[in-house]
């Protein structure tokens, strides 16, 4: 009867490790604690999905061969996923066990690198070694091969392109990149391979980077900055042209002097501001290359706090003000 005991509670053991290795904490800042919501309101509501199509699912996300706005998002998360893992993950959805909000929020910044860490690009860069050898001024003599991003003489048309490898792990796994200078927009760290390009139907930046969510899944928050409208009230009253309550041109199109306008007041929004959808104008994926020059730029004020945050909206504010 012992060695009875003794063996289920093995094999509860296991299979309690099985479930908790794959654990679906990571997965409710967008599915829901119980998997109720259409992440990034594209996917289907997972609990409505049978056990045989959610491993259907998963399997073809891992392989490719499924899925659609999502599949370059999901490809990567469910990478590392073995078919018992997966197999234990649909068992927990159709099990109906949500997940709570701490645990969630634990799990994803357990997980995610990039909450601990930070890399600095331009190290190398930076070399003081690099910038010693590569210090044009001290040169006796500046030949072609070296003025210049060519590398080579002017006579010469054999200039190959950069050969940029933009292979980068997939969003959740990589390691924030520290900002260049203070308030620098973030540049993007991990692989946006499915998630480009933004259009005003489709932001799958939002599903991650937006505040209520980004905590959950250890993403960087979009900052408040981005849900503040800056530009003044503008109207057309009578035929003239009105900014906040002053008449700057006529029908015409006599646009006036607008230097002297001030902003009443900066509006915050519910929403994300629409100058600022298009995360891609600013944030850009970056590429493993090796650069044709030193860099000896340094940026003043740049804490370790602001290597990874942003306090924009107050300089913005400040300005306002």
């Amino acid at each position: 009867m012992t060695k009875v005991i003794k063996v289920m509670a093995l094999g509860s053991l296991l299979a309690a490790s099985a479930l908790y290795g794959a654990s679906t904490a990571a997965c409710a800042g967008c599915h829901g604690q119980h998997f109720e919501k259409a992440a990034m309101g594209k996917s289907k509501i997972v609990k409505d999905m049978s056990k045989a199509d959610i491993l259907v699912a998963l399997k073809g996300y891992k392989a490719g061969t499924y899925g659609g706005a999502m599949k370059g998002l999901m490809k990567g998360q469910v990478a590392s996923l073995s078919d018992a893992d997966m197999k234990a993950i649909a068992e927990m959805i159709k099990g109906g066990a949500g997940t709570a909000t701490d645990k969630a929020t634990a799990h994803a910044a357990a997980a995610a690198v990039a909450v601990s860490k930070v890399i600095d690009i331009n190290a190398k860069v930076c070399d003081p070694e690099r910038i010693k050898k590569e210090d044009l001024g001290n040169k006796k003599e500046v030949g072609e091969e070296v003025l210049g991003l060519r590398k080579t003489t002017l006579f010469d048309e054999d200039v190959k392109p950069v050969d940029g490898k933009f292979d980068r792990p997939a969003p959740g796994a990589a390691p924030k990149f520290e900002r260049a200078y203070v308030n620098a927009p973030p540049m993007i760290p991990h692989s946006v391979d499915g998630l480009l390009p933004i259009t005003k139907d489709n932001n799958q930046c939002l599903g991650c980077h937006m505040p209520d969510v980004a905590k959950g899944v250890g993403a960087t928050s979009i900052p408040p900055s981005h849900f503040t409208n800056y530009r003044p009230t503008t109207v057309l009253k009578d035929g003239e042209l009105v900014k906040e309550g002053k008449k700057v041109g006529i029908a015409k199109g006599d646009m006036g002097n607008v230097s002297d306008i001030k902003l009443a007041k900066a509006k915050k929004l519910d929403h994300l501001y629409q100058g600022r959808f298009n995360c891609s104008q600013c944030h850009a994926p970056q590429a493993n290359v090796k650069t044709a020059v030193a860099n000896t730029f340094r940026s003043d004020g740049l804490t370790d706090d602001l290597k990874t945050h942003s306090n924009l909206i107050d300089m913005m504010n400040a300005g306002v003000q």
